[in-house]
């Protein structure tokens, strides 16, 4: 049986990163560990774009302009979207998770979803860069390996 598994070797890959302003506090945190990852998985600095939108609810427009353009591997989008006292988180993480699913599904570039979803603020940090890591870090090891994935099939 012949098995393929991606390998984490971001070499001559090019990403687009998509990231909200909004809660640009965390966000930032976020940038700051994709890019770390990126290159520290083999790929170069400028290699990577950072596309900077509003907010997470416009990051889908925004990810399918790269991810048709041709010119990206893989479009990785960072945000935070904090839990309030209505339930428009729920409609922000709901709406976007299946427009990056939908996307990747349609052009054959990986879309990937590195909104951190939380609770409250504390949940928010943590996954920032803290206690359960950075989720931009994450986001890129993962399409870093379905690029490859894609590349040998």
């Amino acid at each position: 049986m012949k098995e393929i598994t991606g390998k984490l070797c971001a070499t001559g890959m090019k990403f687009a990163l998509v990231a909200s302003r909004f809660n640009s506090f965390l966000v930032e945190q976020l940038v700051k560990g994709a890019e770390d990852a990126f290159v520290r998985l083999g790929g170069k600095a400028a290699d990577l774009t950072l596309v900077r939108v509003p907010g997470a609810y416009e990051s889908p427009v925004v990810a399918a302009k790269l991810a048709t353009s041709g010119k990206f591997d893989a479009v990785v989008v960072l945000g935070a979207v904090i839990q309030g006292a209505t339930p428009h988180a729920a409609l922000i993480n709901e709406t976007t998770a299946r427009a990056f699913s939908q996307l990747s599904l349609d052009t054959g570039t990986p879309v990937l979803n590195g909104i951190v979803s939380a609770d409250n603020l504390e949940q928010a940090v943590e996954r920032c860069g803290t206690k359960q890591g950075n989720k931009g870090f994450a986001a890129v090891q993962a399409a870093i390996e379905a690029v490859d994935v894609l590349r040998q099939i």
